[in-house]
Parts: structure tokens; C-alpha cells; sequence
């Protein structure tokens, strides 16, 4: 049976993303760009539609781990990880763009130098599902790198 693990969320991201689209329309609806109904709607148009897909974001960020793959769904994007090619994860705090929405993440390298970076709400759970997959796939991975993430026993 598939795991899933939901994306941590970082609500100070989260007030950014809206306190900045709340500003633009503040701007517009208080006369401080020209007075232009058309550019008006234009420019609201375009904070819904980056509010809708950071709202598809949101709620489809997740992380799915099979027999033997991780699979990583965040809105139009996706990952499929072998669960043979990853060598290492390791914590990170990174904040290059990644389908991770908080800055608690995990970097996974795999293949021939990938790297993905996620923050599953449920570190230690998604770990032990790593864990145990790659031990039914007679894979060990190096313990020295995952150094920091508590398991469940």
C-alpha cells in the first residue's frame, strides 16, 4: 500500500504570498496606479490567477512513496524517484524553489547526481516509509546522511 505524506507548511509564507497580492490590490483600489479601469482589471485578473495557482499548490503538494518509487505532485509539476537511485537524504534548510512548501526539508539525491528537495509535514513518518521500502528492495542507505531525522520505532 502507498504512503502519503501531506507538504509542512510555513504560515509566514503563506502571509507573504497574500499580504503581497493584498498590496497590489490596495494600490490599485486606492488610486495609486493611473486611474485605467482596463489596466485595473488586468492587474486583478493576474493576482487571481496567482493567487488560484498558489491556492493548487497548496492543497496538491504531496509526496506518495510505493514499492519502489517516490512520486512528488505539486500542482502541474511532478517527480518520479526510483527508490533504487537515491543514495542520500539529508536535512536542509535551502530555500531554492523545490515542491516543498516550508524550509524544514529534506534534500534526496539520487541517480546520476539528481537532487529534489521536500518537506513532508511528517519527517519521521516519511522516513520510515523510505526506510522500510528500500530494506523490502534489499537497499541500505548510508546512515551517516540521514543524520537528525528521528524515526518511529
Amino acid at each position: 500500500m502507498d504512503a502519503v505524506f501531506r507538504s509542512k507548511v510555513d504560515l509566514w509564507l503563506v502571509g507573504l504570498v497574500l499580504g503581497i497580492a493584498v498590496l497590489v490590490l490596495e494600490f490599485l483600489f486606492e488610486g495609486i496606479l493611473p486611474d485605467d479601469s482596463g489596466a485595473n482589471l488586468l492587474a486583478t485578473v493576474i493576482v487571481v490567477i496567482v493567487l488560484g495557482f498558489c491556492l493548487w499548490l497548496y492543497l496538491s503538494t504531496r509526496y506518495t512513496i510505493s514499492s519502489d518509487t517516490l512520486w512528488v505532485k505539486c500542482g502541474p509539476f511532478s517527480w518520479v524517484v526510483p527508490l533504487r537511485e537515491i543514495y542520500t537524504i539529508e536535512p536542509t534548510r535551502n530555500p531554492a524553489s523545490s515542491p516543498a512548501l516550508s524550509l524544514d526539508r529534506l534534500l534526496i539525491r539520487y541517480g546520476d547526481g539528481s537532487e529534489l528537495m521536500v518537506s513532508p509535514a511528517d519527517k519521521a513518518g516519511f522516513m520510515a516509509a523510505i526506510k522500510k521500502r528500500t530494506k523490502d528492495l534489499s537497499i541500505e542507505l548510508p546512515r551517516s546522511k540521514l543524520r537528525g531525522i528521528r524515526t518511529r520505532r
